[in-house]
């Protein structure tokens, strides 16, 4: 019985181990466009799932933030560049992504997308503007992530 338990116990151990040292568990780091403004708008970290990003399959990505005061809209401005190569920019309603008003305190942004199969795998960077609804900037941040080899039309 003792024997039982003691395996459990290391079982979930190096489980929880196992998910705490995983990427999809840990919030990936942001740089702020300009690290001297004090953006209303704080930003804590990225998850990103999965993590690389798979060709042709949804991608989550989740941004936990927070805010000193209510934010009635807005929009956000994304551009993506690929090693460095400006690649991508879109528009979306900020209320599209959370639910507003957004209330002060912490927030999260969800945004799933599935990316085309003909995306190329390799290094992307992604810098997020917020604006309020009088395009006052409320944040801007910057990230990196991958797009992994492996894509739908190869797993066919």
């Amino acid at each position: 019985m003792a024997i039982q338990s003691a395996l459990k116990f290391h079982l979930l151990l190096c489980l929880s181990i196992l998910l705490l040292s995983s990427p999809h568990a840990q919030a990936r780091r942001v740089k702020y466009c300009d690290k001297k403004q004090n953006y209303a708008v704080k930003v804590a970290g990225v998850n990103i799932m999965p993590d690389p990003v798979v060709r042709g399959k949804p991608a989550t990505f989740k941004i936990s933030a927070s805010t000193g005061e209510a934010i009635s809209g807005g929009k956000l401005i994304i551009e993506v560049s690929y090693f460095g190569v400006h690649v991508h920019t879109e528009t979306r309603d900020l209320c599209d992504e959370v639910s507003c008003p957004v209330a002060p305190g912490d927030f999260e942004i969800a945004h799933t997308q599935t990316l085309p199969s003909f995306t190329p795998p390799g290094s992307y960077t992604l810098k997020m503007t917020m604006e309020d609804v009088n395009e006052e900037q409320l944040s801007c941040i910057s990230f990196n992530f991958k797009i992994g080899f492996r894509s739908s039309v190869s797993d066919v």
